[in-house]
């Protein structure tokens, strides 16, 4: 009987340890997605100037009318490209990988508003994105394929077929790393 009440206390401080964890980490990223709107405000910090000096860098509007737009367009894709990397990271489905598109077609129309002398730079970005999309929509479809396979033959729940597939590393890098 002692034996089995030490066993339960073990367990019952290892669930409160890894609970604490998990809350912590949700709060921090709670509080990150509740700050996005204030991140989404900074291109009012711009000057409406031409030709904007920082002890950074110097900023020259060619193709806008000043900075304060140029930050507007690029804040406008920023903030997007953070919260789906948030969500990214975040995710723990089977299909999170498909999250990594919109990521990319962002991502390259940020790119065109700080190389800002190419007029047409988003007309054609479906031809870009098309090497993404070929890799990530079959690996999407074939992992889905699996499931419905072993759903088929096997009498487990989608729940238990999606953690078994699920690959969750544990740090950042590992995440990272997964894909490379």
């Amino acid at each position: 009987m002692t034996k089995l009440k030490t066993e339960l206390t073990k367990q019952s401080l290892k669930f409160q340890h890894t609970d604490k964890k998990r809350l912590i980490k949700g709060s921090i990223i709670a509080l990150f997605i509740a700050f996005i709107p204030l991140m989404f405000q900074i291109y009012k910090s711009v000057p409406k100037v031409k030709v904007w000096n920082t002890f950074l860098f110097t900023y020259n509007s060619t193709h806008y009318t000043d900075a304060n737009i140029a930050a507007w367009l690029l804040t406008g894709k920023i903030v997007p490209i953070i919260l789906l990397l948030t969500w990214f990271f975040t995710c723990r489905h089977w299909w999170y990988h498909s999250i990594i598109i919109p990521i990319a077609m962002y991502t390259y129309q940020a790119m065109g508003i700080l190389n800002d002398d190419n007029r047409y730079f988003e007309e054609l970005n479906i031809v870009y994105l098309l090497p993404v999309m070929l890799i990530i929509i079959p690996s999407i479809y074939l992992v889905r394929a699996r499931i419905f396979n072993k759903l088929n033959t096997v009498s487990k729940s989608i729940q238990e077929l999606e953690d078994e597939l699920t690959f969750r590393p544990k740090t950042l890098w590992g995440k990272i790393k997964q894909f490379f």
